[in-house]
């Protein structure tokens, strides 16, 4: 859907009474609500630095864009597939858009899909081939999700959690923006002790990846306050759905 010249996107002026702090004058100009402008914190590792980059970015995001399809279209727990019609949800760490706009799909047109991430290519992209009136973008640290508490009634984050410095703070940061009832779904392929923990201890080096371990991940976020929280390992994938208490 594209919108007129000048104005903010539709889905960027629906977003707003969503803000912890909303600007005064809100930097629109590349299609997505930039929070961070020159403030953007410095990339951990070396995956991250390519994801955030122009370059890197172009030919990474083919292969994270087709596993990330993948996963929506095969692999999400049914209740994440159809959040409730007209609700708002984030996805976090939303690379070129096409969870959010899944899930902007799922929530209709009286809903709204907010995408969320740091990389302006990645957001570049999303805007371009994933935006909506329903479906919008903001760049932001997951670290501090800039939304009010309680107002979201789904958060995403696939094979990003894994990406993002502090994870434990960004679970929390998730939690908190939920609504009572609300879900948590979070997908990483870095699994304490699986495939990628060994090949990075045997390599070396610094890949800014961060390693989950199922229960401690389950006790961080029952502390958070998540009444339900279920873990599941599929292959090399790590799933946590979790409910917020009511």
């Amino acid at each position: 859907m594209h919108e007129d010249a000048g104005s903010p996107p539709t889905a960027i002026t629906r977003l707003r009474p969503l803000l912890l702090d909303p600007p005064d004058a809100p930097d629109v100009a590349n299609g997505y609500l930039d929070l961070l402008g020159a403030q953007a914190p410095p990339a951990p590792g070396s995956i991250q630095a390519a994801w955030e980059s122009s370059v890197g970015s172009a030919l990474y995001t083919r292969a994270q864009g087709a596993a990330r399809r993948w996963v929506t279209a095969t692999r999400l727990p049914a209740s994440v597939r159809r959040p409730p019609y007209g609700a708002r949800v984030l996805d976090v760490g939303c690379g070129p858009g096409d969870v959010t706009a899944a899930l902007g799909r799922a929530v209709g047109a009286e809903g709204l899909a907010i995408g969320m991430d740091v990389s302006v290519p990645m957001l570049t992209r999303a805007v371009r081939e994933r935006s909506a009136a329903n479906v919008g973008f903001v760049r932001a640290d997951a670290r501090r999700p800039p939304f009010r508490d309680s107002g979201l009634a789904l958060v995403t984050c696939l094979a990003a959690l894994q990406l993002i410095p502090s994870p434990m703070a960004v679970l929390a940061g998730m939690t908190r923006v939920l609504a009572p009832g609300g879900q948590l779904a979070v997908m990483v392929p870095t699994v304490r002790g699986g495939l990628f923990d060994r090949l990075t201890r045997v390599v070396g080096g610094r890949s800014g990846l961060a390693f989950f371990d199922p229960g401690q991940v389950a006790g961080h976020l029952h502390r958070a306050g998540l009444a339900t929280v279920h873990t599941h390992q599929r292959g090399p994938l790590l799933w946590i759905v979790a409910t917020k208490e009511t």
